[in-house]
């Protein structure tokens, strides 16, 4: 099943998690906490009032309480308009 944003809807998948610290201790997977990138899956064709300026492939900063999460074939995603965005990260 694919999903199509509306309007200046943007859908985002959560970018994995370090499995390891910077001192080299190994994470169990309930101490770890999501991290805030997400990837662009894809974006809205925006509004007469909003012009989408992410695409599908970037890397973005969203709030840790944003958006509308859904489960879709076992991977979750995360709904949020593009103002919700707070930065595109630049590698």
């Amino acid at each position: 099943m694919k999903l199509r944003p509306m309007a200046d809807n943007v859908l985002l998948k959560q970018h994995e998690a370090e499995e390891t610290t910077s001192s080299g201790i190994i994470l169990a997977t309930t101490s770890k906490e999501k991290p805030a990138i997400y990837e662009v899956v894809s974006a809205g064709p925006g509004t007469k009032d909003v012009t989408m300026t992410v695409k599908a492939g970037d890397k973005v900063v969203v709030g840790k309480f944003v958006g509308s999460e859904i489960k879709l074939d076992g991977v979750e995603y995360k709904f949020v308009k593009q103002d919700d965005i707070l930065a595109v990260v630049l590698d």
